[in-house]
């Protein structure tokens, strides 16, 4: 059965997960991450791509991002992975894949859940035990959405910079919202979406994005044919 086909639109942000092959080690050391985030800064730029958040795990990578392009993302992650295998496969002297597959990915509606899927990103090591707060975590955007340091990465979606009129007011308003709640049902709902190559917003957005593409966006209902006719 051929793979469902991803659904890609451009100017709307994507949350995008890209795992180890059997969700093995995808980082050894502090040069790898180091690594990892420069050839993402130079093919996001290359291929058109704003990344809003982002956050390395061991053994799986978050990013959160809005393309100029449809192919943009695709053609990013394609030409990111090759290069980041190579470096590891030579670096230890190792070969074959790295990665489980191809990507996963979700497109994010801003006004609703661009933030909330931004806080999903930068709470990752909080989830997993590895940190007390986001802002103990190198390997993340947080310490330049929530802290204001620069980096280079990093560009500001405008449902961001609404958030004050200043740096310190949108940091501080950012760092509210992040260490308000990690609500449960976002978080479900964030993965449900990603696993699945569905869209992430409301009854509205769904629509919107199926208009555009012609197609079902959401998982179809129990019971209900997939197609008309």
């Amino acid at each position: 059965m051929p793979r469902r086909a991803r659904v890609a639109v451009a100017g709307i942000p994507w949350h995008i997960i890209q795992r180890g092959n059997n969700r093995s080690a995808c980082f050894y050391s502090p040069g790898d991450y180091s690594l990892y985030l420069h050839l993402l800064e130079e093919q996001a730029r290359q291929y058109a791509c704003a990344i809003h958040a982002y956050c390395l795990m061991t053994n799986h990578v978050h990013t959160l991002l809005t393309p100029d392009t449809v192919n943009g993302p695709s053609l990013m992650m394609k030409s990111l992975g090759q290069r980041y295998v190579q470096y590891i496969n030579r670096t230890y002297q190792r070969s074959g894949t790295l990665w489980e597959g191809r990507f996963k990915s979700c497109l994010a509606q801003s006004e609703n859940y661009l933030l909330t899927c931004s806080r999903y990103i930068e709470l990752n090591p909080v989830r997993a035990a590895m940190v007390d707060g986001p802002g103990q975590y190198r390997w993340s955007s947080f310490a330049c959405n929530g802290e204001g340091k620069f980096d280079k990465l990093i560009s500001y979606h405008p449902r961001y910079l609404s958030l004050g009129s200043s740096k310190q007011e949108r940091c501080r308003a950012y760092r509210n919202f992040v260490g308000a709640q990690d609500d449960g049902k976002a978080i479900a709902a964030i993965r449900r979406a990603t696993q699945g190559n569905y869209v992430l917003g409301d009854s509205q957005f769904s629509s919107e994005i199926e208009q555009i593409l012609g197609r079902r966006v959401l998982p179809g209902k129990s019971g209900r044919p997939v197609g008309g006719g």
